[in-house]
């Protein structure tokens, strides 16, 4: 498979695949979700399945068949999030969308013990991808909107998706970076960086499959080799990171708000651990942020 450096790659290889994702969308109500669902369905990557949509939503699926948008009622949003989450459940939707009801509601329902789709020992955390301008390729982070302080175990988890996530973007053997402020391991201030060099052992391993993983380092040497030239640091990445894993929520956070903000980068963002990608868009995302979400939710 060749690799897929951009979201225009991304939409036509999704577009040249026979199969179509099922996408379970709750309360696709609003416009910005309803465009990111019907360029889906015209670019030949999903069918729909709305769940709790209303009378003026629905007149702007109609231009499409049976085969394409099923529709399924529902009493109100937390209804609707259940049975989109049971569509999962019973095998009958590939991918869960939120449209426009409260974070909370449809996560009640996805980690829901009895009823939920983020099966016993499962991680949920957040994956973005990034299209920076002045960049070959995608840069995948996480997690910039989940777990606040990684545990030891939810890094692993973390590293499991990310490397599957590339693999299935076409990139063979990913490089990807542990995150921090400075290269050396410190066990008073940065414990974490204890975790890192735990985390390596086992890739060496095999653990992950095949990918190049290595630090602690800073962001710039992950992602430039005249700066990891110029510190005089070896490391396996050469500056070529592919993906990046953040200590904590407040750097992804930062990293994600300052790419989007200052540098005009397009982001798609997926949750990972449940049965299925979860795609949970904020309310600050752009339309064309949710169809790429969606893109990558389906790849």
């Amino acid at each position: 498979m060749k690799t897929i450096n951009t979201f225009d790659e991304l939409v036509a290889h999704l577009g040249s695949r026979t199969d179509k994702r099922r996408v379970a969308v709750v309360c696709p109500n609003d416009e910005s979700t309803q465009y990111a669902v019907c360029r889906a369905i015209d670019e030949g990557f999903v069918n729909a399945i709305l769940v709790g949509c209303t009378e003026e939503a629905k007149a702007v699926f109609a231009k499409y068949d049976a085969t394409r948008v099923e529709y399924v009622e529902a009493a109100d949003a937390d209804d609707a999030a259940r049975k989109a989450v049971a569509l999962v459940r019973e095998g009958k939707a590939d991918v869960l969308q939120k449209g426009l009801l409260n974070t909370d509601n449809l996560l009640h329902a996805v980690l829901n013990k009895e009823t939920g789709i983020l099966p016993k020992g499962r991680v949920l955390t957040h994956l973005t991808c990034a299209q920076i301008p002045g960049q070959d390729k995608f840069l995948f982070f996480t997690d910039p909107a989940v777990i606040p302080h990684p545990t030891a175990e939810q890094r692993v988890e973390q590293l499991k998706y990310v490397v599957e996530t590339c693999h299935a973007m076409g990139i063979e053997e990913p490089r990807i970076g542990l995150i921090n402020c400075t290269e050396k391991v410190n066990e008073k201030y940065f414990p974490h960086t204890v975790e890192y060099r735990e985390l390596i052992a086992r890739v060496e391993k095999g653990e992950f499959g095949r990918c190049i993983v290595d630090g602690p380092l800073d962001l710039k040497t992950c992602l430039s080799a005249e700066a990891l030239h110029k510190k005089g640091i070896n490391s396996p990445l050469e500056g070529k990171a592919d993906a990046v894993i953040f200590p904590d929520i407040q750097a992804g956070n930062v990293f994600y708000k300052t790419i989007t903000l200052f540098c005009g980068a397009s982001c798609a963002g997926i949750l990972r651990g449940p049965m299925c990608p979860v795609v949970l868009p904020s309310r600050g995302d752009s339309k064309a942020s949710k169809f790429y979400s969606l893109a990558l939710a389906s790849i």
